[in-house]
């Protein structure tokens, strides 16, 4: 798992550089100039998210927007607890709206909002049918695989893509331009599995290689880039398998509890230490 891991870090470098010099040569791996600070090329933030001050996480926390202060953040899970909660207004109230995989907006709107910020992705989960393009929305491409980069180059160099080494069916166009797409630093991923959930770096054989889900990665990314983080539809039920495992569409508890790549009592675990600790603010 670590040598996979190195691996899929050289690669994600050498992309940087590539995509840098023939895709968006203003801008590579930086978010939209909306949100950089332009007089530096790292900019402090003048106070630090809570929760990484108090764990000493991190030195120094670098803060990729405009104004004085960090912005207030809301990173929104896909759970089926989001359903009838009519959270939408609320939460295209916050400065940034962090999404994830193909979770849509049209016909949820009054649950779930209109905004996105930022929306993390994988080939797998990427959104295909132009119906849910947004030109506000920046994609992070969250890399697990040297094939995930090579889905990319290709993608956005509009060659085939080839569908081999994927668990299903990759995107096979992109509905967004260039410029909106970024891909997420390794760091973060390697954070969030070895710090925060402690998986271990080596698997044996006969076990299934653990890695977070989308959604815990999201909240990591938020503690790097807002002073203030809240959470929406992170509640699963456990207790019974037929509920609704998303607020949209018809799959249910069943299939998470079944799924062998998450540890989704892990996380679950994690997540509740952080609101018990009133490190983020859970609005469901």
């Amino acid at each position: 798992m670590q040598r996979i891991l190195l691996v899929v870090f050289l690669a994600a470098a050498f992309m940087y550089v590539i995509l840098h010099c023939n895709l968006w040569k203003d801008n590579y791996y930086r978010l939209p100039p909306t949100y950089i600070k332009r007089k530096t090329a790292l900019g402090t933030c003048s106070l630090k998210p809570v929760f990484v001050s108090e764990l000493k996480a991190c030195i120094l926390q670098l803060c990729l927007f405009n104004s004085v202060s960090c912005k207030r953040c809301v990173v929104v899970g896909n759970g089926g607890v989001l359903r009838n909660k009519t959270l939408g207004e609320k939460i295209d109230s916050y400065d940034v709206v962090i999404r994830m995989n193909n979770g849509p907006i049209i016909g949820y709107e009054e649950d779930v909002g209109r905004k996105t910020t930022f929306r993390l992705s994988y080939p797998e989960s990427i959104f295909s049918d132009p119906i849910h393009y947004d030109p506000n929305t920046t994609i992070i491409i969250l890399v697990f695989k040297p094939h995930d980069l090579k889905w990319l180059w290709d993608i956005l160099s509009g060659r085939k893509i080839n569908t081999q080494g994927f668990w299903k069916k990759p995107a096979l166009k992109l509905i967004y331009q260039p410029k909106q797409i970024r891909i997420l630093d390794p760091f973060i991923i390697r954070k969030t599995s070895y710090e925060w959930l402690h998986f271990p770096k080596k698997f044996s054989k006969k076990e299934k290689p653990k890695h977070p889900t989308t959604g815990l990665i999201a909240i990591t990314l938020a503690f790097h880039l807002c002073n203030e983080v809240h959470l929406a539809g992170f509640k699963y039920d456990f207790t019974d398998r037929n509920s609704s495992l998303h607020y949209y569409g018809n799959e249910t508890m069943s299939q998470m509890i079944e799924n062998e790549y998450h540890n989704i009592t892990a996380e679950q675990k994690f997540l509740k230490k952080l609101i018990d600790k009133n490190f983020v603010v859970n609005l469901t």
